[in-house]
């Protein structure tokens, strides 16, 4: 997303090194008479211009320092350089970390739940559009009225998939998606429905006590992607928190299909919805990472 340049020098400090013109992705700034200058029209609202600044000569006023700022966690904001940190610890948490369904009744503070968001804003973003929108539900209340707006949807979903006329229609005209949910998935949201609504296991947000909603605003220039690169920090500082997290797919597919659960939590209209992430306090304990299945890479020697 293009801005208008909005960084303010300080020529008294500037020493005309140059880093600044050489990371700025727009040709932005340049160097004259020994000091940096903004001569370009547009501005990607990087940063890396003041970041990269030795002497804190560059204010680029497109950025919020606030938003750096975490209630819950210290010391969030060093700058580790390349090379430096301990990989296989990085490595052991992204191993470490499961989907959780099975939750305990404690409920998780909101601050936290603030904090998990601003962790998913440091995430890459498209064009450097940052236009997520991240959507808290802060209480099992909260996400039960999710809860059941979506059993619902199913609910409709499933009578449609009962009428094999709707499906032999829905095959000839629109592949056989309708066809292929009744086969695969029918039967076992019938069961999940029945337990959801006599209150027996709840098996759509498993119990979880609170949960993150990302998105985007329009206008992003690669949305999903986005919404899912601040779903992983999210998860990833959520078990490093003690927190247990899932992505609940069914949930963002009908947030997808229906206006009806989107206006249940008051989704403004032209966002959408990538990934829903349930999160509490897991009531199960892992003592190994799990397997994976084995995805040779494909090496191009071109």
């Amino acid at each position: 997303m293009k801005l208008a340049p909005s960084m303010t020098i300080d020529l008294d400090a500037c020493n005309g090194c140059g880093l600044c013109v050489r990371v700025c992705p727009d040709d932005t700034l340049a160097v004259k008479d020994k000091k940096a200058l903004v001569v370009g029209p547009e501005c990607l609202g990087c940063d890396h211009c003041a970041s990269v600044c030795p002497e804190k000569a560059i204010v680029v006023r497109h950025v919020e320092p606030a938003a750096h700022e975490l209630e819950t966690i210290a010391d969030g904001d060093r700058m580790i350089q390349p090379g430096t940190t301990d990989v296989g610890a990085l490595v052991s948490l992204m191993r470490s970390r499961r989907s959780c369904r099975n939750y305990l009744a404690k409920p998780v503070p909101e601050a936290l739940l603030r904090d998990l968001v601003r962790i998913g804003q440091a995430a890459p973003s498209g064009t450097n559009s940052q236009l997520w929108t991240f959507t808290i539900l802060p209480t099992r209340d909260d996400v039960m009225v999710l809860g059941k707006a979506v059993m619902t949807f199913f609910q409709n979903l499933n009578r449609k998939a009962e009428n094999p006329a709707l499906r032999l229609m829905a095959k000839a005209f629109m592949g056989d998606a309708l066809g292929v949910y009744y086969r695969e998935y029918h039967d076992k949201v019938v069961e999940a429905v029945k337990e959801f609504h006599s209150g027996g296991r709840e098996r759509l947000f498993h119990g979880a006590t609170a949960a993150i909603l990302v998105g985007s605003a329009p206008g992003a220039s690669c949305p999903s992607e986005d919404a899912l690169l601040a779903s992983q920090n999210i998860v990833l500082a959520a078990h490093a928190l003690g927190l247990g997290s899932c992505l609940i797919g069914f949930v963002v597919e009908a947030l997808r299909r229906d206006k009806r659960v989107a206006a249940a939590i008051s989704l403004p209209k032209g966002e959408r919805i990538h990934a829903v992430i349930a999160l509490g306090y897991p009531h199960e304990k892992y003592i190994r990472p799990a397997g994976r299945k084995a995805v040779p890479p494909r090496v191009l020697k071109l």
